[in-house]
């Protein structure tokens, strides 16, 4: 945020150079961390096919010579782009490849392997995309060179002013969306009531937030609405008048260093055998299962978008390239925002809703704390599930610097 505010050629090429060299070396120890892997479980066909994009890049990137014009940056933010859209089958290869070798290796290793390897995926795509996007705010008809980037919404990828409740009103329509198209019209399902400091806001890269939003609510609803479907049966067979499903309650809390966001639902809980995989990609007895379903994403970009079923009208369906309904997309669809929008985080990767791929929730968990956040979530069977995502202020003068240098350390 603070070396894009004022955006300059000569910024503009000295970012460039620290990303020729940062993503190297950052894919670089992911090819070591491999290559420390098992025999049996690297030459897995589907971490093997990871290996192989990984050391691509690496030969790629590190052929590139020192940037030192704007047609050199033009010709590497070419190459960047290429990789990004190749790395898309990255996430469900990986997953594929863990759920594969459980029990070839202790399932502890692997979800430390997969948690390390997806921190640094995030880092590489987030210095890698906010190039991109200060890239074409340089290039945009309505940008002057020096002019103070933070007058606008966006700097590059960091969306400045993220207002909680607009992220979960947002995320919460296109949730309702999916389901009501999958389950059919006549479902009933649930209200998503917004409680608390509703004006809380803060600087956050949108895609991440709306991925994390939307994969609770998804839950959430999805919860919900098959149990009260099942109390209904039951009300009709007993002839008794069928009541509303129980609102989803989403409380917002702001304090000067965090905001923290409850969703709480009474979708009946967790059941007790899935609660010592819940955080975990080897997903033990339910892994034969979410294999199945892995291998009908061929990619994946981690996105709220992921959650759109196949074959849909990007404008129809609300989300996608051009027709995201966010203050961002207006900016950027008014001219306002320069930003790339094929990027990995925006590009649209299909699923139906009823694919349970067993990653939203340990995914989440690493795009909250890759930011110095925090998902927890709590459950009594039976009832319901509380989930409490926090959310850190970024960029302001309580962050901990110990904290970023750890977060960069991947």
């Amino acid at each position: 945020m603070v070396f894009g505010r004022s955006l300059t050629e000569s910024r503009l090429i000295s970012s460039a150079n620290y990303v020729r060299t940062e993503l190297p070396t950052r894919i670089a120890h992911r090819i070591r961390d491999m290559q420390q892997l098992p025999y049996v479980v690297v030459t897995n066909p589907h971490i093997n096919e990871v290996y192989d994009l990984y050391y691509t890049a690496f030969d790629t990137f590190r052929k590139v010579k020192d940037i030192k014009t704007l047609d050199d940056n033009d010709r590497f933010c070419k190459a960047i782009r290429a990789m990004l859209k190749a790395h898309l089958t990255v996430i469900p290869k990986l997953a594929m490849g863990i759920l594969e070798s459980n029990g070839l290796m202790d399932s502890a290793e692997l979800d430390k392997f997969m948690n390390t390897i997806l921190r640094s995926r995030i880092s590489r795509r987030v210095i890698a995309e906010q190039h991109l996007a200060l890239t074409d705010t340089f290039h945009a008809p309505w940008f002057s060179p020096g002019a103070k980037l933070s007058e606008s919404e966006f700097i590059g990828e960091v969306f400045l002013k993220c207002v909680a409740k607009d992220v979960v009103e947002r995320c919460g329509k296109a949730v309702r969306e999916i389901l009501q198209r999958a389950y059919g019209p006549d479902v009933a399902l649930p209200e998503i009531r917004i409680d608390g400091h509703l004006d809380a806001n803060f600087p956050y890269i949108l895609s991440h937030l709306e991925y994390i939003i939307g994969e609770l609510l998804r839950n959430s609803v999805q919860a919900v609405a098959e149990k009260h479907q099942q109390r209904r049966r039951k009300d009709q067979a007993a002839n008794l008048p069928s009541q509303p499903p129980p609102p989803i309650e989403v409380t917002i809390c702001e304090s000067n260093q965090h905001v923290i966001i409850r969703i709480s639902d009474q979708g009946g809980g967790i059941p007790r055998e899935s609660l010592p995989y819940l955080w975990s990609f080897s997903k033990g007895p339910a892994s034969g299962k979410i294999l199945a379903n892995l291998g009908k994403v061929p990619k994946m970009a981690a996105t709220m978008q992921e959650l759109q079923i196949e074959g849909e009208d990007d404008h129809k369906s609300g989300s996608g390239r051009g027709s995201r309904t966010t203050a961002a997309a207006a900016a950027r669809e008014s001219g306002e925002i320069g930003r790339d929008l094929n990027s990995s985080l925006a590009s649209l990767s299909s699923r139906p809703p009823n694919l349970r791929l067993g990653m939203g929730l340990p995914l989440s968990r690493v795009y909250a704390e890759y930011w110095a956040g925090s998902l927890a979530l709590h459950s009594l069977e039976g009832y319901g599930v509380d989930a409490f995502l926090q959310i850190s202020k970024l960029g302001n003068k309580n962050e901990q610097l110990t904290t970023r240098a750890s977060m960069d350390a991947v």
